[in-house]
Parts: structure tokens; sequence; C-alpha cells
């Protein structure tokens, strides 16, 4: 099946969900459509070719480091060279300076090509995110240049064998050299991209404890570790004592190498702290959330290739007479269960991106001094990484059933997007901890006002009286858990993530269809845009209202039985 991008529904959830206009007068609408079909052919003729041997050969450990497979170099060399990881870098460190929005979909176009891949860049934007908004004049300079265009890759080194989701529990060392840099010493593990051949050097962000430093996360510093120390003319020089212990063997993503890291094993691995010493969370978190973000863009990508290869399928296999329309055998996307399945991955893919463009349009705004705008970003962040991310594991699954007996054979490559897809909710927080957050920090921070002025909005444009009762209903889901002790909250907690997501979905998916219909363009597409906006609020939006019961029930039926007795 060939890849195609998604140019057609980017551009328009850009114009009418984003509302890229308002953001950038540089963003033109034929700068966009340079920008949407140029790395659309980049993608299909340089990315999505390497998919396949990215899934069956993978990176490959050695004592000289990581080796990607066959074609990656040259592949990651030609994004550099054309650009590609400028578009939203800022325009004084060689970025083209362009709204976030428009590389997200940059990003989404070389993902959907090749997911594995796109995890380079994509952790690359998370590093320049953190050092732009805590890096010294001096790492700016040294670093942000490199890492603006893709030279330089960046990585993000939060966990340890110890220390998963409880990142507090970390303990690699940080010592001051006398110098102002430290010595780092520790062993990080599930490093996405840690180790490879595509670049000249690779950044390192490490979170590290300092000398006397306190218990959990108050005591956390960010430190910037490059895998090769900078000469005095800014090239990489001396080797910086981190070294690649091994690869794990994984489900899925077999192209991104994930790398167990060991710093310091030659009590020689040198390190600048970045922001203030103890600073570490608040530094790591600017680019966490914005790998959170990415992370549900993973989702929006692995549901657009899963769907094009299930619409590819179901229009070439012949079986079947279609029931009550003669004998002869249909393909069969003439089915009617079929047309349930395709329709539903169209609508959730649309849905799902509709989605994480609001809330990477709610980035940019933010960036530009918009404090409702980043309160309501930090009130999405949760919903895109978790909702975007269940989307993409159900499209993925949903491709496998469309498929049949085929889907669960490797070689239709339709079980290639389930296996990737399924660490898109574990990674970069669990969706358990994105649930988490939102009924704790994000629903209190300001006592419930960032949420019910975003469902008030919500409630003045929704037309469908299904769709106003999910909102009303999450006003009251919302109302109850502000007034809930916290085990009650956390009982309810992913329910409620999916009513809301899924109402926020309804109501950006209820607007879409409204657009396209008073739209002039290409029929089809808006005749798709209109029907995926129809199902999604007459069909997927009363089935949130089914978790209500879940959303208001008490925990004290979770804690009716010992852990023992969940042996049994």
């Amino acid at each position: 099946m060939t890849f195609q991008p998604a140019i057609a529904d980017q551009r328009f959830v850009l114009d009418h969900i984003v509302r890229l206009s308002e953001l950038s007068e540089e963003a033109t609408p034929d700068l966009v459509d340079a920008v949407l079909e140029g790395v659309g052919q980049f993608a299909t003729g340089e990315w999505a070719p390497l998919e396949r041997v990215g899934d069956e050969v993978g990176a490959k450990w050695t004592e000289q480091g990581v080796v990607m497979p066959a074609g990656f170099v040259a592949a990651y060399k030609a994004y550099v060279e054309n650009g590609w990881g400028t578009i939203g870098s800022p325009v004084s460190h060689g970025g083209q300076g362009l709204p976030v929005s428009l590389a997200t979909a940059v990003i989404e176009t070389l993902g959907t090509s090749n997911i594995g891949f796109a995890l380079a860049p994509m952790l690359t934007v998370g590093a320049i995110e953190s050092l732009v908004h805590h890096g010294s004049p001096a790492q700016q300079d040294a670093y942000l240049g490199k890492l603006a265009t893709g030279e330089w890759t960046g990585t993000m080194n939060l966990t340890e064998p110890q220390a998963g989701s409880d990142v507090g529990a970390l303990r690699t060392t940080a010592t001051p050299r006398g110098d102002g840099t430290f010595l780092i010493k520790g062993t990080k593990i599930f490093i996405s991209f840690g180790d490879h051949d595509m670049a000249d050097n690779i950044v390192h962000l490490v979170l590290a404890r300092t000398p006397g430093a306190p218990a959990g996360t108050k005591g956390i510093s960010l430190f910037l570790v490059p895998k090769y120390r900078l000469n005095e003319d800014g090239t990489p020089g001396d080797f910086n004592d981190v070294r690649t212990v091994s690869i794990e063997h994984k489900m899925g993503i077999h192209a991104s190498p994930t790398c167990v890291l060991s710093f310091g094993d030659h009590d020689d691995c040198v390190g600048e702290l970045i922001g203030n010493e103890m600073g570490g969370i608040v530094a790591m978190f600017t680019m966490m959330n914005n790998a959170r973000l990415n992370v549900g863009l993973q989702g929006v990508e692995v549901a657009e290739r899963a769907t094009q290869r299930a619409v590819a399928y179901a229009r070439e296999r012949i079986q079947s007479a279609r029931a009550g329309q003669g004998r002869e055998p249909v393909a069969i996307i003439e089915h009617p269960d079929v047309r349930r399945m395709l329709m539903r991955m169209k609508a959730q893919t649309q849905a799902a991106r509709a989605l994480v463009y609001y809330a990477f349009g709610q980035l940019d705004r933010a960036n530009a001094g918009d404090p409702a705008a980043k309160a309501r970003l930090e009130l999405l962040t949760p919903l895109a990484k978790a909702h975007g991310t269940d989307l993409g594991n159900e499209v993925a699954s949903l491709g496998i059933q469309v498929h049949g007996g085929m889907g669960y054979i490797e070689e239709t490559g339709a079980a290639q997007h389930f296996r990737d897809a399924r660490i898109f909710p574990i990674y970069e927080g669990t969706n358990g901890i994105q649930a988490a957050d939102l009924v704790g920090r994000k629903l209190s921070m300001d006592n419930g006002a960032t949420l019910l002025a975003l469902l008030a909005e919500m409630r003045g444009d929704a037309e469908d009286t299904g769709l106003l009762n999910l909102i009303d209903a999450c006003e009251e889901v919302g109302r109850n858990l502000l007034a809930s002790e916290t085990d009650d909250r956390l009982a309810a907690s992913y329910p409620f993530l999916t009513m809301l997501a899924t109402a926020v979905c309804g109501w950006l998916m209820e607007e879409s269809g409204r657009i396209a219909a008073r739209s002039e363009g290409d029929p089809a597409f808006l005749r798709m845009k209109q029907a995926a906006a129809r199902f999604y609020v007459e069909q997927i939006v009363p089935e949130a209202m089914g978790l209500k019961a879940a959303a208001m029930a008490k925990s004290d039926v979770l804690y009716a039985v010992s852990a023992e007795e969940f042996a049994v």
C-alpha cells in the first residue's frame, strides 16, 4: 500500500480548528501549501520506503554503538539538508520561526510515513524547547543551531531501573568538578534514540542529584550531557563517557533504538547544569509537556496509516455478495459492517487530529503571551496525550479486523501498526498518570475555572442534543470530582478523561462538519468530512455518556478485596 500524506485534512484543521492565519503573518496560504506538499513528497520518497525494513531489521547494538538499518542514515541526512527540522525552531538559532502548529503537520507526515524513525526529530524538538526556556545563552549558542537543523539529535533521560513513573526515586548523581561543570554518574533506561549513527552528536538532557540535594523531586536538577564534548570551535570532540549498554527487544517501533545508557563508567562524563540547581523538574516538564502532545500526535499518525491501509485492502478484497443486493461477490468495503469499521476509523482519526492540533494551537497562543490559552493548554495536554493514543490503538486494532485473518499475518503490514501503537499509552507518562494529572493538578489549579470556561464555550457552539448532554455531564462530573476525596477522584479519573476528550472532539467535529457543508473544494473530501463528523456526533458521542456512572462512582468497590484476593 502506498503512503499518502493527509494534506487535505491537515490544511482543513490548520485553517478552521487551529486558525493558523491568526498566529502568523508569515504563514501565508501559499507557504503552508508549500510546506505540507513538500514534506508530503519528501516523506513519500525518502521515509515511507524504509518503514518495513525499520520494522523487520530494526536498529542493532554493536560494541561501536547503535547501527540503524540500511537507508536510514541517508534518509536522515536528506531530512537535515531539506531543512524540515527548522520549521518551528527559533529564527535566532537557525530556525524559520513559524508556528509550532505548522511544524506539527510536518512531524505528523513524517511519523505517518515511518513512525519509529520520526521519534528522532520528535524528541529533538523537546530538547530545543527545554533549552529555549531554561538554557543559558552560552548553551543556546553552542547547541540550538545544530539541534534546530537536526544535525544533532536530542534525548530525554528520566527513567532508571528503580525509578519509572516515580521520577523522584532516581539515583544518578552530579558532582561539581570545580569549574562550573559536573561529573555525571548513573544509569538510565528506556532512552529513545539514546544512540545511533545518523548524527555527529547526541545531546542528552539528564536528570540527576547534586550532593546534599533533598529526596524526591525537589532535589532533582537537569543537565546537558553531549555524547561528544565540544571543541573550542563548537565541533564534536572527545568522547564524553556515555556508553550504550544495550538496546531493548520490543514489541514494536523497532526502528527506534530504546537504549540503556551508562553515564560515567570511567568517571569522565561531564555535564552542564540547565537552569537552576534543583529546578530540574520544572525544566524537564517543559520538554515532557511538548513530548506528551507529540505522543498524542503519534496516535494520529498510526491511526492515519492504519486507516489508509485498511481502506486500500477493503477496496481490493472481493468476498461474498452484499446481503440483499444480488449474488455477485463484491469488494468487502460494500458490506455494512466493514463500512462501519472504516467510518469509525476515519471519524476517530479525524477527531484525534482535531484535538491534538487544537492543543498545539493553544501552545502557539500561549507562546505569544495569552494566559487563557496557556491555562487551556494545561487542561488539554493530558486529553491530547491519553485520548489521542487510545484512539491510535483502537484504530490500529480495527485495521487488523478489516483485514480479517490476513491482518494477523505480518506481510500485510496491519499488525505492525498495532504493535507500534501499543507503547504510546505507556511512555511519556502512562495514560493513567495523564488522567490523574487531569483530576488532580489540572482540575484544581483554578478550582475548575479553566474547565468550566471550556465547557461554556463548547455549550455555546454545540447544536446536537447528545453532544449538549455530554457537555453537561462533564460539568456535573467535574464539579463532583472537585469536592471528592483523593481516592474517589483517582478511581474516576480515566472515565472522566475519556468523557471530556470525547466531548471536546465532538465539539470540534461538529464544527468541522458545519464548515465542510458550506465550503468549496474537493467534493469527495468535503463529503467524507461531513460524514465522519455526523458519525462521530451521532454514534461516538453517545457512547461516552455510558461512562458517567463510572466517573461518578466511589472508589470503595476497588478496595473491597485485598491485594492477595486479587490473585484468587
